[in-house]
């Protein structure tokens, strides 16, 4: 399992109605990235995208807490168990986790990699959603691109490993 996120330099990813930052290049990363993978999110991050519907050309699965919760084109999960066995019963081995905050923090110990947007400036929005801080969780940065510009900001992708 993979971590993907667009992050700010104080591990910021949201405000809580969607991202800090619009990087049309971080954009592309992240579909190509996550095209043909089943990406694991939470209710509040699938209302987040675009009409609230699933990312095409993925499996959508939603963990939450909400045992009413159905969506259609939507797997639902309600615990990290049931989650693992859906993804064993569909064969799934490189699933992506997208957001947010609170999930990212349930599954990191699942996860065997972290692809990061690294934004090296402070959003205008502030943030009150974050990835967890994987330096001080004894993560290492294992790779990173050249400098991206775009829209005024500079930005790295980067790769993290426990």
């Amino acid at each position: 399992m993979k971590a993907i996120a667009a992050v700010a330099p104080d591990w910021g990813i949201g405000d809580g109605s969607g991202m800090l930052y619009h990087l049309p290049g971080d954009l592309k990363y992240f579909r190509k990235q996550t095209a043909g993978h089943a990406v694991i999110m939470g209710r509040k991050t699938l209302e987040s995208l675009p009409g609230g519907k699933p990312l095409p050309k993925r499996r959508n699965i939603v963990l939450t807490r909400d045992r009413r919760y159905q969506k259609r084109g939507v797997y639902v999960c309600h615990s990290v168990r049931e989650l693992l066995e859906l993804l064993a019963a569909l064969g799934e081995t490189d699933p992506f986790v997208i957001g947010g905050g609170e999930i990212y923090r349930l599954l990191l110990p699942y996860c065997d990699s972290c692809l990061l947007t690294r934004v090296d400036q402070e959003p205008e929005i502030v943030p009150s959603v974050y990835f967890p801080d994987l330096e001080a969780a004894g993560w290492h940065e294992t790779s990173s691109s050249e400098v991206q510009e775009e829209n005024g900001l500079t930005y790295r992708f980067t790769e993290w490993e426990p």
